[in-house]
């Protein structure tokens, strides 16, 4: 299971040192109220009310004292109303008081809590919950309607945090252990959702209550809803792990022939997944996938796919010969659901690790040329803000940086510094630390990550030091220069970093079709080249850099 990261330095201070992130922004600085808990269970009961576009609901929070505290403080959006709180002590219930300010509450637990101790509370709240002005990236609840007019509702919140419809604490830094979902919509909808579906209670007023258990640790901007009269596809995926994975499309009925479809393809993604990266990690509940409204975001086994069964609904309009959005949001079930940043702050690890692998899956598609032509349509992004700054983060101050397409150009330029079999060890073991992590399907396999531990990885596959790698392309926003030209009889090559000390980086000449790779020392290199010569560097544009002449 993970575990809360705490940040020791941020208990030491007072709450008024912490800037307040804006309600519908997610993460940033840790308050030390909200560092003394971890979170290790939610049961979160809602009804949703299609007509009045409503919901009302119960989350009873199950929590493990770090630190002493008299408050259990949790997030929630001011739209949604609060009708009691109680604390459950020894089987019996008792009311407690709250405030609420600037998206908290503030719940008085009446005493202080000691280190270890248990605390579980419940939080009754209804209203109309915030409609997503522009989901999935600024989001809410939809509600839409199919083809015949039934409802089709969806979540999404990954910027703006769960809070925007349930109360939770909003921090990417703390996942429960476990999670259950009792979900009740009208007849005939169906809810699809996270987890393991344990069982449907049809109730006397034409409602029925889906209740869906997780096994494993999820982070809560992946807890969603999807509810519309879905036509269920059933398939399953013969597991590198051993395991018969039940995987499900949740589709919409007037497009039951092109779910049939897909289903292939999804199948197909997942092997490819498993080759590189290892067993899907979420075996013990399920994979699947819900037709939205929206354009998709990696929900933790329930992807929310709203491609429109077009292969280019996220590529510019190009169709490389896959479901790109599926490819995607799939790769996040390692990137980002089984290995988790800890902070916003590396979240190109999520974002620039998925978009990497849909190169690779290029490759595998159509060899090298088709890999390097992927790579080459992705290179035109800016470099004004550090894809893993080492300053704390919001989720809505991370994706101002390049991180999906600087973050893959980055991992593709790493490739060609230690080599495919260094580079691709060590993707597969920042997922599974070593094979026997593999076998594990109890909870215990997920983990958060950052940088740094990319970077140690790194080095300790390749056995090379690469801290110069990282210092460059990472932790600041600026490329290094090249310096190329050919004066009398001689290529010049030499780096400009924007950081100071050795840039390490190799670069590849071609001269008249010989291929050699050349080591550049800080004081640059020349190279004879015979009049005429046909000169060539970076022939396969591995590096990520601006040139010079």
């Amino acid at each position: 299971m993970k575990k809360l990261i705490v940040f020791p330095l941020l208990l030491l201070c007072s709450t008024f040192l912490f800037s307040q992130v804006d309600v519908y922004d997610s993460g940033g600085p840790l308050m030390p109220e909200q560092a003394a808990f971890d979170v290790t269970h939610y049961d979160l009961s809602v009804q949703v009310f299609p007509e009045k576009k409503a919901i009302e609901g119960t989350v009873v929070v199950t929590a493990e004292v770090i630190n002493p505290m008299k408050w259990l403080v949790l997030d929630l959006d001011p739209i949604l109303e609060i009708k009691s709180v109680e604390e459950t002590v020894k089987g019996l219930k008792q009311k407690l008081s709250y405030n609420r300010k600037e998206g908290k509450v503030w719940i008085d637990l009446g005493k202080k809590r000691n280190k270890r101790e248990s605390v579980q509370v419940a939080v009754h709240y209804n209203g109309q919950p915030r409609i997503a002005p522009n989901p999935p990236w600024s989001g809410g609840f939809q509600w839409e309607s199919t083809a015949d007019g039934s409802p089709w509702i969806a979540t999404s919140c990954q910027t703006n945090g769960a809070d925007v419809w349930w109360p939770v604490k909003d921090h990417v830094s703390d996942e429960p252990n476990t999670m259950d979902l009792h979900i009740r919509v009208p007849e005939p909808l169906y809810v699809a959702t996270n987890g393991k579906l344990k069982n449907i209670e049809k109730h006397n007023d034409q409602t029925a209550t889906y209740h869906w258990h997780l096994n494993n640790p999820i982070n809560v901007y992946n807890v969603a809803l999807n509810i519309a009269p879905y036509e269920i596809i059933e398939d399953e995926l013969k597991s590198v792990g051993g395991e018969q994975v039940p995987v499900y499309f949740y589709v919409l009925p007037e497009d039951l022939s092109k779910g049939k479809k897909l289903m292939k393809q999804i199948i197909e993604h997942l092997e490819f997944y498993e080759k590189y990266l290892g067993p899907y990690p979420f075996r013990s509940d399920k994979y699947g996938v819900a037709q939205t409204p929206h354009l998709g975001m990696e929900h933790q086994t329930i992807i929310a796919y709203g491609a429109g069964f077009s292969n280019s609904s996220m590529t510019g309009g190009t169709d490389w010969g896959f479901d790109a959005l599926h490819h995607h949001e799939l790769g996040h079930e390692w990137w980002g659901n089984l290995v988790t940043n800890a902070d916003w702050k590396d979240m190109w690890i999520h974002e620039g690790f998925c978009t990497y692998m849909q190169a690779v899956y290029m490759e595998d598609l159509k060899g090298k040329e088709g890999y390097h032509e992927y790579m080459n349509n992705m290179r035109g992004f800016g470099n004004r803000l550090a894809i893993a700054p080492k300053e704390l983060q919001s989720a809505q101050e991370i994706y101002r940086a390049p991180i999906y397409s600087k973050g893959a150009w980055v991992l593709h330029n790493l490739r060609f510094v230690m080599g495919d079999e260094a580079f691709f060890t060590s993707l597969r073991r920042f997922c599974y630390p070593t094979p026997e992590m593999e076998k594990v399907t109890d909870g215990t396999q997920t983990r958060f990550v950052d940088t740094q531990d990319f970077v140690d990885l790194c080095e300790k596959v390749s056995g090379k030091e690469l801290d110069w790698f990282f210092d460059v392309y990472v932790r600041q926003p600026a490329l290094p220069s090249l310096m190329t030209g050919v004066v009398d009889g001689q290529l010049t090559l030499k780096w400009e970093s924007p950081v100071p000390g050795d840039f390490a980086m190799p670069v590849e000449v071609k001269i008249n079709g010989q291929l050699k790779r050349y080591d550049i020392p800080e004081t640059g290199l020349r190279i004879p080249v015979k009049k005429g010569a046909k000169v060539e560097v970076d022939p396969d544009n591995w590096l990520l850099y601006d040139k010079k002449e």
